[in-house]
């Protein structure tokens, strides 16, 4: 069905853009009308691969046309006909780009990925042009440097303040050839960018590995298998079985085979993603990234990329962001020592003396689970189907914290037929967002799981919008007439990403730049990580962790297994983690030159990083650098990483309000709301402690991972 749509569509693409007319190409183009339905949700069946670029050229000369009605204003610049007038500007171009991003990652065939290649170089264009653009500066500078005599009030002083200091990071304040040379740093970063997330795209689709012989299978849950089957038949090797290094194939291969040929190979094929030699190495679109990245922070008056990056958020500097990591680190390693030596115990006492490896680590980790709590991630699965975790978990407890229904609206448009669209309601029965799920594999669907908006609230000019909201995943696939059954590591996802979108949704800001997750990246991850311990309640659990096939609650005693493992592994879990913020921290902290890069070996520099931290040699960085996507496909994480800790210090400290007085306190939950509902009206740290009354500390994220 989805060959068949997407064939469709690339020969009406064809036919479209053979016509070579503009006008005609966008005569019946969905992006450039109203979409014909309640909530505003993207007609997806009506979209063609060709109506992305005319609306793409069209949405940029509307902009431009806004823009320049702004610079040619003569009234004296103010919020309304200034700073509101460029938040409100683009609509064309903020709707084409919303689908296209979504579409990109979870449906990147091979026509998106052409589209990407044509459209990032124009919307990076479009982004500078107007950072750029000297009247438009001029215009937004003059509402900021009279803020108080123009009697704005707090909010629009901070969306004016937000404004500003992202023209002057986007190069306002540059000369004009300085900003010739960051355009050309900009195009050439999409470019490699681009370059790199497609290679590691490309190698978790094609990097297959096969097994001949059943035996070797041996250990591996039946879904597993028959997936891996049904993949070796697909490939024209009926009767084998293909692998690939997709998340929840990945970890269950290390997890539970029993062959240590099979994690081995396992582990190398997901460790030398997009790291190979050969036309689909990262390699040099590291070096590339990393050298202009160094170029740009120079020109824009930052001694390193991390000096740049970090700026802007609450931890100021590179050095107090390390600080944070370092507190956590030396901890969790001390913790690893402790469990590999179990580990170790455990494999002795039951024959294996060979010397340990890395792809060890989750096998034996799993045997030591289940030996010190007689607890098995297999006794756990049966009660996770995906279906009931999303209606009974994360639904029930919106429910009870915020008053919100979820009604499925099975008729409403969606990109691909895995999707589920829902009408979200608040405690008054009013329709508050629309939320879209999408939690199964693709070839096509990029690895990991995230939340968007499809469409940003705002409420101002007589118009009260709310947004659409999504989350995608990668879950494990339903195989046969078994249903999709989570792992405990996928449970926590699903609540995880709900947390961020239910920032998106409950947001009640007036204007579209402060809405929702449009906050600081510190704050950003709080509420999705605060949002995971609901998964932990027992009264929570007890809704959701259904048998799938006799509708049994799952038992107390298992549930308190559940528990007591919660903190298990957690030294390799934080250091994992904090490596990779680490090593997103090295890469960027240096000031690199072209010399040093033309040479600069990937794999050397890694190894160098786990010297200088000492770190555990079972141990590999959650991400290595040529998958690394975080921070090499995107620059919202660019040296960046760090931030999902700073958010979980947020969140540790948090949650104990909710500990305190009740996981579903009403009091509590109200002042929390009030948070996610805020945006980014206010500086997050003030949010923070009005919903807390006081400032963070790690002592109870430490407290929560065992470590102190």
């Amino acid at each position: 069905m989805k060959k068949v749509l997407f064939t469709v569509l690339a020969l009406a693409a064809l036919v479209l853009v053979s016509c070579g007319d503009k006008k005609t190409s966008t005569q019946n183009n969905p992006f450039m009308s109203e979409y014909e339905n309640e909530y505003g949700i993207p007609p997806f069946d009506k979209i063609t691969y060709a109506d992305y670029e005319p609306a793409v050229d069209a949405g940029i000369e509307q902009q431009n046309a806004e823009i320049d009605s702004i610079i040619k204003n003569t009234a004296e610049p103010n919020f309304e006909n200034t700073i509101l007038a460029l938040d409100n500007s683009g609509r064309i171009l903020d709707k084409v780009s919303r689908v296209f991003n979504a579409l990109s990652s979870s449906d990147n065939t091979p026509e998106m990925q052409k589209l990407s290649e044509v459209l990032l170089p124009k919307l990076t264009a479009q982004s500078d042009g107007m950072y750029m653009n000297e009247g438009l500066f001029a215009k937004v500078k003059a509402v900021y440097d009279n803020a108080d005599k123009l009697g704005m009030d707090p909010i629009q002083k901070r969306l004016t303040e937000k404004y500003y200091k992202e023209f002057v990071r986007n190069g306002a304040l540059l000369t004009a050839a300085q900003k010739d040379t960051l355009k050309e740093i900009n195009r050439k970063l999409g470019e490699f960018k681009l370059k790199f997330g497609n290679n590691v795209m490309h190698d978790m689709d094609n990097c297959v590995f096969y097994v001949e012989k059943e035996e070797d299978l041996k250990g591996l849950p039946q879904n597993i298998i028959d997936n891996a089957a049904k993949l070796a038949a697909d490939k024209g090797k009926k009767g084998q079985w293909a692998f690939t290094a997709t998340a929840s194939t990945r970890l269950a291969v290390l997890t539970y085979a029993d062959s240590r040929d099979l994690r081995r190979k396992m582990y190398e094929t997901y460790t030398t993603t997009a790291n190979h030699g050969d036309e689909w190495d990262n390699t040099e679109n590291i070096r590339n990234i990393l050298l202009l990245r160094q170029q740009k922070a120079n020109l824009l008056g930052f001694n390193t990329y991390a000096d740049y990056a970090v700026d802007p958020y609450m931890a100021k500097t590179p050095k107090a962001a390390e600080d944070l990591l370092m507190s956590l680190w030396r901890p969790a390693i001390k913790k690893v020592d402790e469990e590999v030596a179990d580990m170790q115990k455990y494999a002795a006492a039951h024959g294996d003396t060979a010397q340990f490896e890395a792809c060890d680590y989750y096998y034996y980790a799993e045997k030591v689970k289940k030996d010190k709590f007689n607890f098995s991630e297999d006794d756990v699965r049966p009660y996770f189907a995906l279906d009931s975790v999303v209606k009974n978990g994360i639904f029930f407890c919106a429910n009870k914290l915020y008053g919100l229904t979820f009604e499925e609206m099975p008729d409403a448009p969606k990109y691909h037929p895995e999707v589920k669209v829902y009408d979200v309601k608040d405690a008054e029965g009013k329709h508050l967002a629309v939320f879209m799920t999408d939690y199964l594999p693709r070839p096509v669907k990029a690895q990991g799981a995230w939340m968007e908006a499809m469409q940003e609230a705002y409420n101002y000019g007589g118009e009260n919008v709310r947004p659409i909201i999504y989350n995608v995943a990668s879950m494990t696939p339903p195989a046969g007439d078994t249903p999709s059954l989570l792992t405990w590591d996928e449970v926590q996802t699903v609540f995880h990403e709900f947390g961020h979108a239910l920032h998106g949704m409950l947001t009640r800001v007036q204007y579209r730049g402060l809405a929702g997750t449009n906050t600081d990246r510190d704050l950003v991850e709080m509420p999705s990580q605060i949002n995971e311990h609901w998964a932990f309640e027992p009264e929570v659990l007890k809704n959701y962790a259904r048998h799938y096939k006799t509708g049994e609650v799952i038992p107390d005693t298992l549930v308190q297994k559940l528990n007591e493992a919660a903190q298990f592994n957690m030294g390799f879990m934080t250091t994992e983690l904090v490596g990779a913020a680490l090593l997103d921290m090295y890469w960027h902290k240096k000031a690199w030159t072209a010399e040093e890069l033309k040479n600069m070996d990937v794999k050397a520099f890694e190894q160098e990083v786990k010297q200088q931290l000492n770190m555990p040699a079972l141990v590999e960085f959650r991400y290595r650098s040529p998958y690394f996507k975080h921070i090499f496909n995107d620059d919202q994480y660019a040296c960046g990483y760090y931030t999902y800790l700073w958010s979980q210090v947020l969140e540790a400290d948090g949650y104990m309000a909710f500990e305190q007085a009740g996981c579903f306190d009403k009091a509590t939950a109200d002042r929390y709301r009030a948070l996610l509902e805020a945006g980014d009206t206010e500086d997050p740290m003030e949010l923070y402690k009005k919903f807390r009354g006081h400032a963070p500390t790690a002592d109870a994220l430490l407290r929560n991972r065992g470590l102190k």
